[in-house]
């Protein structure tokens, strides 16, 4: 086992509290198949036979997320007895065995029956491998990953397919999918993140039914689908939704992207597809969400642009159109207003560092101004390197922003409209051109004081014009 986690500790504390009061209990689900992958699991789940009434009295501090389903919190306790009502910082979900009846809503089951028996309760559960049982209190917390198998409850194969490397649904994939549609984006999450096949009978019952994702809410989807873009195996992630069909129900706009070819002197990698997948492919694990969906995006233009000129293929006007899209994505997926701003700012700005080593100094100074450049720097450095590999403009960015301090990049302003009001000119629409005008100067380094400015502002705009 890993190194005892807080997390993990808790997880004990509870397991065996619930063991000394003559109930069943175990760690179960994403935890155990973590562990016996020799992954370090975020949190640590608790399966038992006390049903949620008697585990809301055994621990002081508890929280009934989910009595109705059998799942009950249960929470540490704050050193300050005052601070009772604060976040917990470790908390363990605790689920009673049970199995589950209709679920009419594609998510929920409409009633739960709670059951002794931990094989019954595995049955519901959504793949095999998720679907383990295993009693720490059997082996030393020292042993490695492979020394816990002695201690594993397996009732349905779980262990031979994650020896063999398989996503394989828990019974009939039909059921388990309709159950909970977003186990189809599931699947395809753990057949990534693992690089696993999924099970041909269950991928069967992904492309069958995979026009039924439509009916999750886009706020689920849009997270499968981060953490598919940020788990460090993003390629094989969206290789999986084109292949099942889940692709062009959840991102048709991204799904339009196989077959359209680019001009192989600058794209001999093939199509925007390809390039797409050379990208993701370079994703690491923990990547910002933003970089990975600019990623994803930054072409999403070409496909409605294409055009197959007499001189080469062109994209005319794909940045703009991409935007759009990419707008209509967000939107769609309800990103946060600061997540869609940053995902369009990269997809708006992509194309300009082939510019940079031409742009005038105010201009590319402008440009190192973007909220979080170094989101920028990354999705060039990716998109030259999934093309034609030529990074020349990327080493001139670097070095260039290496060069300048801070202040140069944003100076202190040496005008602003009470200077310009103070010299004689009316307040009006003109003051944001000289204000602009004053900057360029200033970032151009022709101008360095303030007298220079207001020089420079005569000069150009004409002198001010005072009311006798």
């Amino acid at each position: 086992m890993p190194h005892a986690s807080p997390q993990l500790a808790a997880a004990l504390d509870v397991l065996t509290t619930l063991r000394a009061a003559g109930h069943e209990a175990y760690l179960a689900g994403g935890c155990v198949r973590d562990l016996l992958l020799g992954r370090d699991p975020t949190d640590y789940d608790v399966a038992t036979s006390a049903t949620p009434d008697i585990v809301l009295q055994m621990f002081p501090r508890t929280f009934a997320v989910g009595a109705h389903f059998g799942v009950v919190l249960v929470a540490d306790q704050p050193e300050n007895p005052s601070e009772e009502s604060a976040p917990p910082q470790v908390a363990t979900e605790v689920a009673t065995f049970r199995s589950d009846g209709v679920y009419s809503d594609g998510r929920h089951p409409d009633q739960v029956r709670y059951t002794l028996s931990p094989s019954e309760d595995v049955q519901r559960r959504d793949f095999t491998i998720n679907g383990l049982l295993l009693d720490p209190l059997r082996i030393a917390p020292e042993l490695s990953s492979q020394d816990l198998r002695p201690a594993v409850l397996d009732h349905i194969g779980g262990l031979a397919d994650l020896d063999a490397g398989l996503i394989r649904a828990i019974g009939d994939p039909v059921r388990r999918f309709e159950e909970d549609q977003l186990r189809l984006l599931r699947a395809v999450r753990f057949a990534a993140r693992f690089s696993f096949e999924i099970e041909p009978v269950t991928f069967a019952a992904v492309r069958q039914l995979a026009p039924r994702i439509r009916s999750v809410s886009h706020e689920r989807v849009r997270d499968e689908l981060t953490k598919m873009l940020t788990e460090g195996r993003a390629r094989r992630a969206f290789e999986l939704l084109h292949s099942t069909g889940l692709l062009a129900e959840v991102l048709p706009e991204v799904a339009r992207m196989p077959g359209v070819a680019q001009p192989p002197q600058f794209h001999p990698e093939g199509d925007v597809w390809i390039h797409t997948l050379l990208l993701l492919d370079q994703l690491q694990p923990g990547c910002s969400p933003t970089l990975a969906w600019g990623a994803l995006l930054h072409d999403v233009g070409k496909p409605p642009t294409f055009r197959a000129a007499p001189d080469r293929i062109r994209f005319d006007g794909h940045v703009e159109v991409g935007v759009a899209l990419a707008a209509d994505i967000c939107r769609r997926f309800r990103f946060s207003n600061d997540d869609t701003r940053q995902v369009l700012v990269l997809v708006e700005h992509h194309m300009r560092f082939a510019d940079t080593p031409r742009m005038r100094a105010s201009t590319l100074k402008r440009f190192f101004r973007l909220e979080k450049f170094d989101e920028h720097l990354a999705l060039h450095k990716m998109d030259c390197l999934a093309a034609h590999g030529n990074l020349d403009c990327w080493n001139f960015v670097r070095q260039r922003l290496a060069e300048l301090p801070a202040e140069a990049v944003r100076p202190r302003p040496l005008l602003t409209g009470r200077e310009l009001i103070a010299a004689g000119y009316p307040p009006g629409p003109a003051f944001k051109d000289m204000l602009q005008a004053a900057e360029d100067a200033q970032l151009e380094g022709t101008v360095a004081t303030e007298t220079e400015a207001l020089a420079l502002i005569r000069a150009r705009f004409g002198p001010a014009h005072v009311e006798a």
